[in-house]
């Protein structure tokens, strides 16, 4: 394996982003209940993780949604927060 080849494989997660996405949603709908339509859902992959974060359709609802990163190899969530 190249230098370079390693270096993008240490960068790939080990989930997809439906799992990530899966293990988030059911942490928050345990704590929000329905999450939908009030929220929109950003799903991004970074070197720590799946940056998943429920952000208010309508900003100037008041409180806020929940925000976690998600292990991109475990699946195990590292962070959460919530804005209520």
């Amino acid at each position: 394996m190249t230098t370079n080849n390693l270096a993008v494989s240490r960068r790939r997660p080990g989930i997809t982003c439906d799992e990530a996405l899966r293990t988030a949603r059911q942490d928050a709908e345990a704590v929000y209940g329905d999450l939908l339509p009030a929220y929109r859902i950003t799903l991004v992959y970074r070197q720590d993780g799946w940056h998943v974060d429920y952000d208010l359709v309508q900003p100037l609802t008041a409180g806020g949604g929940p925000h976690y990163v998600i292990d991109g190899t475990t699946g195990q969530i590292v962070f959460k927060r919530y804005e209520q």
